[in-house]
């Protein structure tokens, strides 16, 4: 992903592609995969791609090829019942191919998973004590991130809560990514764990949603920060990991 700000990129390497979105739809939505309700689940993708866009993250060229497949597929279904059944004695379902994508996909996640599993393991275990190593310190070690989809599904949350509290914007607002890297660090402070909603104040203009939130994938990126879930669907928490600092908010400094 990419995140510019007067000219200068970010890569934001979070890799996650168009059949993560649609299982996590899957997901969310409580539904059967050899049954998809194509067109709610279009009508959801279209809208974290639009999310996406709005936030100018790069959406990779296989998300824009889904989307027109599931318009497609959407189109199909919505076809009179007597042209769906002339086009169905040449072709099956047409919702069957992505069906089978996603299950294949699935498979392929779960034994990745499994096999990472095995490895953390396996780090446990040593053929002498007196040669253990020392633990590997938190900002070193791979960090197990919930998926860019919960977190812009939280995201759009906020945004949906400012648009119905604030008027439009109608003046530039001067606060910089770096106050919202300041904003995110100081939250999350010392403390354990802080809830992804308290990095924004309650009367947080929409322009500095954005902001915040880009500054926290920057973050999340930099291994400064990480959040979790204690299960699918549960509170998205905030913790810093070792080595993050707190510097002093900008808008503080200027004041």
């Amino acid at each position: 992903m990419v995140m510019e700000e007067f000219g200068h990129q970010t890569v934001l390497e979070i890799f996650e592609g168009p059949l993560d979105l649609l299982l996590y739809l899957i997901r969310k939505n409580e539904v059967d995969i050899y049954d998809i309700p194509i067109q709610k689940i279009t009508e959801q993708y279209l809208v974290y791609l639009d999310l996406m866009k709005m936030l100018d993250l790069d959406i990779a060229g296989e998300f824009l090829a889904m989307a027109a497949n599931l318009m497609y597929i959407k189109s199909r279904l919505l076809l009179p019942e007597e042209e769906r059944a002339e086009l169905e004695e040449d072709e099956d379902d047409p919702r069957w191919e992505l069906v089978r994508q996603l299950l294949e996909y699935r498979q392929f996640k779960g034994l990745s998973e499994r096999l990472h599993e095995m490895e953390v393991a396996q780090e446990d275990y040593y053929t002498r004590a007196d040669q253990r190593p020392d633990p590997t310190p938190a900002s070193e070690q791979p960090i197990e991130e919930i998926s860019i989809f919960v977190l812009l599904d939280a995201f759009s949350r906020v945004l949906l809560e400012a648009d119905k509290r604030l008027p439009a914007e109608m003046e530039p607002d001067s606060f910089t990514q770096e106050d919202g890297r300041a904003r995110v660090l100081e939250r999350v402070g010392d403390k354990t764990r802080v809830p992804f909603i308290a990095l924004f104040a309650p009367d947080e203009s929409r322009t500095r949603i954005v902001v915040i939130f880009l500054a926290l994938l920057h973050l999340i990126q930099q291994k400064m920060v990480r959040v979790v879930q204690d299960r699918h669907f549960g509170q998205i928490m905030i913790e810093k990991l070792e080595g993050a600092v707190n510097p002093v908010p900008a808008e503080e400094e200027a004041s």
